[in-house]
């Protein structure tokens, strides 16, 4: 076994209120800069949408990600020919409107126009021009509007839903939304990092975190496209690839990535998971229906005492196998199952999970009216306003069963919790919430502890930096080269 450790994230979009807090951290932080102002790094997306960049889904423009190829994979729609034919051109690259076209606006003109009949406006200006412009769409163009018929009914997630699904959801009595906030999912099996002609994407060998080292991009923006989730992102000022690093600057001196610091519904956690190196190639070329389970299974028990003893032969510190017996992430992923990761079937394998969200249900009587109330204080999960099919693409590779399941793991801390603070519910239908999950109440109580109540140290388990050791590596790799300074040398790249 190869074991290492990771550093994942949790997101629980049923407390994400679209406030956007974190992608204006994120932005005033990282990008708040020339050639960056289109990035975000973090951003907040409506479902159903086609979200940023526009229709970022749709691989069979994009062509990111990896496919199966026989007892492997290979990147989608890019192999050595392919590469090196677009290297200067590439067909399949996001242009500036996909994203959009950064403005400003005339301030100056509103406060120096001389007098006269009209009123003076603040035109927008281009923020890559300088010249004058029309704003046709933005980063968050359609937020809230779960509706729209513009990009609401874009959503390439319904690709498989019956025309009945997909009319249901714009119906007035119908209509509901939920907010996808995204950053780089930091994946076990980066396909920028395959993509990169030039060697410059590592992922580090201490937390997994995936860098881009400056000095060593080409601007050949492989990355771009090979990323499935177009995290990637190219800046047109110094013509170098950027993406999210995690705060990894934050991190290292105990502190929490700007986004997660500042995230006002609460609703994102950090930790340490512990993985077998050895088997990405296997989970990443299975069955598309495998995908999901056997991601979850190359994450290993941090309590094992093999896994411990293997992890720390290959270098992996105390320490962080302390803060991985901690991580909420574990809980979350391995130990309740109720987060699962965005689009598996990219076979990235991200370390971004989500908990679904419990959507508002309805339930359809007869003669095609809807009527709001249920026998029970809530309705079934299976009359969600949106489809099951729907979720199911966005987070189990089109399976509708994991998907299920973990809903009725959710219901279940629900009605226990009803039942416990108000005491009002009937106490067979708590029994019968867990004997569909095989929660219990101790368990139900503990999700509900660390999703609503948790403390800043549960929801943040960071392990220690060691700085001592890269400080050691940096000496000695100057020493290899005759160097006595630190000033040519860059960041070390342990893969």
């Amino acid at each position: 076994m190869d074991i290492r450790s990771q550093i994942a994230m949790v997101f629980h979009l049923d407390k994400c209120i679209g406030c956007h807090t974190c992608s204006i951290a994120c932005k005033n932080i990282w990008t708040d800069r020339k050639g960056a102002e289109y990035m975000w790094w973090n951003n907040v997306e409506t479902k159903p949408g086609t979200g940023y960049p526009n229709k970022w889904e749709d691989q069979s423009v994009y062509k990111g990600g990896w496919i199966k190829s026989g007892d492997s994979v290979q990147l989608k729609g890019m192999d050595r020919k392919s590469t090196m034919a677009n290297l200067f051109h590439n067909p399949h690259m996001p242009l500036m409107d996909d994203y959009y076209e950064p403005w400003t606006y005339d301030y100056a003109n509103l406060f120096e126009a001389p007098a006269g009949d009209d009123q003076p406006t603040a035109r927008p200006i281009s923020l890559v021009t300088g010249e004058p412009m029309d704003i046709k769409t933005g980063p968050n163009w359609d937020d809230d509007l779960g509706g729209s018929p513009d990009y609401a009914r874009q959503d390439v997630n319904m690709h498989d839903l019956t025309p009945a699904e997909r009319e249901a959801m714009f119906q007035l009595e119908r209509m509901t939304m939920f907010y996808l906030p995204r950053i780089c999912n930091h994946c076990l099996n980066a396909a920028c990092v395959a993509a990169c002609p030039s060697g410059a994407i590592y992922k580090r060998g201490e937390d997994g975190i995936v860098l881009i080292n400056q000095n060593k991009c080409r601007s050949w923006r492989m990355c771009v496209t090979a990323c499935p989730y177009k995290k990637s992102y190219y800046n047109w000022n110094n013509g170098k690839s950027e993406k999210c690093l995690l705060c990894y600057p934050r991190l290292e001196t105990g502190q929490a990535p700007a986004c997660m610091h500042t995230c006002v519904g609460r609703i994102r956690y950090l930790g340490v998971l512990l993985y077998d190196a050895d088997r990405i190639k296997e989970i990443a070329s299975c069955d598309e229906k495998e995908l999901v389970a056997k991601q979850m299974d190359i994450y290993l028990d941090p309590f094992d005492e093999l896994v411990q003893q293997a992890a720390r032969e290959n270098g992996v510190a105390d320490s962080t196998l302390e803060s991985a017996s901690k991580s909420p992430v574990w809980k979350f992923v391995k130990e309740w199952g109720i987060a699962l990761p965005l689009h598996p079937e990219y076979r990235t394998m991200p370390n971004l999970f989500y908990v679904p969200p419990l959507l508002p249900a309805i339930a359809d009587t007869s003669g095609g009216t809807y009527e709001t109330t249920s026998a029970s204080l809530w309705g079934g999960i299976e009359s969600s306003r949106v489809p099951m099919q729907y979720m199911a693409n966005l987070f189990t590779a089109g399976d509708t069963m994991k998907i299920r399941e973990v809903l009725k793991k959710l219901m279940a801390v629900r009605i226990h919790r009803r039942g416990v603070t108000v005491g009002d519910l009937n106490e067979d239908e708590c029994k019968q919430a867990f004997a569909e999950t095989g929660l219990d109440a101790d368990m139900a109580d503990a999700i509900f502890r660390l999703t609503s109540l948790p403390k800043f140290n549960e929801r943040f388990v960071i392990p220690d930096a060691h700085r001592e050791e890269a400080t050691e590596l940096l000496e000695n790799t100057a020493d290899i080269k005759g160097n006595t300074g630190f000033g040519t040398i860059n960041t070390p790249q342990r893969i």
